[in-house]
């Protein structure tokens, strides 16, 4: 991927994610995580490769509404309600009315917020918010979920306990999940594969396999394994920065 100002975003990335997988994309900043995930949902276009969406083109595929797009911020209208807000995308695609808040009041008791509907999102914590922001994504039973840092602006608490969320309505929804993060915790908490990245142009420099038992609870973090991959992220970021780890 080359930018009209001749930067190289991405070069040499290829990956194939099977359906349910939770893929997590982490690297330095600058690597290419969101310009990948910004192809994928055709927000932009590549200049060389092909990419495909259960066989159809990143256009086709937004147009099928196959995915969901959850921002770094919640992205929310102030001046409509927490349940006005969910039901934004269900309006623009032209749902019923009584479809439109039957769905949009399902994913807000799917993320445990159906007694905030009518509150308005400045009202609401950033995790709540980004909760909200989630089940706006998932009203139209989209196949897959682009999410982009989601819970980088959250204290390590909020951010922890919405990671545990997000496993649960992974597990329940069986949605696929594609995820970018800085977090090296956060991507082997979360993750069925970690793909590393390396730093701009960004190419894949690994992909690491999560067999971390499920589900995942906050003791999942204080196990030998977990530390074990942890660690294995580590390495092959610093690979990636073309030092040498230390033995």
């Amino acid at each position: 991927m080359v930018f009209p100002n001749g930067t190289v975003a991405l070069k040499e990335a290829n990956l194939e994610v099977a359906p349910g997988e939770f893929i997590s994309l982490i690297g330095p900043s600058g690597c290419g995580k969101t310009t990948l995930l910004r192809l994928l949902a055709d927000l932009i276009q590549p200049t060389s490769g092909q990419i495909r969406i259960g066989g159809k083109s990143p256009e086709e595929a937004r147009k099928s509404r196959a995915y969901g797009y959850v921002f770094q911020a919640p992205t929310l209208m102030e001046w409509r309600t927490v349940l006005a807000n969910v039901m934004l995308p269900l309006e623009i695609m032209g749902f019923p009315g009584p479809e439109r808040r039957a769905r949009a009041e399902k994913m807000l008791a799917l993320v445990g917020l159906e007694k905030f509907a009518r509150h308005y999102p400045w009202q609401l914590s950033g995790g709540m918010q980004q909760r909200v922001s989630i089940a706006r994504a998932l009203a139209f039973d989209p196949q897959l979920l682009f999410m982009d840092e989601p819970f980088g602006a959250l204290d390590e608490i909020t951010r922890e306990n919405l990671n545990l969320e997000l496993l649960r309505l992974w597990r329940e929804t069986g949605k696929t999940i594609v995820f970018v993060t800085h977090s090296i915790p956060e991507a082997v908490f979360l993750s069925t594969r970690i793909v590393v990245m390396t730093p701009r142009p960004g190419k894949i420099e690994t992909v690491i396999p999560v067999d971390l038992p499920q589900p995942r609870t906050f003791e999942t973090r204080e196990t030998t394994r977990f530390f074990e991959l942890a660690t294995a992220v580590r390495e092959a970021l610093r690979k990636g920065h073309g030092y040498e780890v230390a033995e």
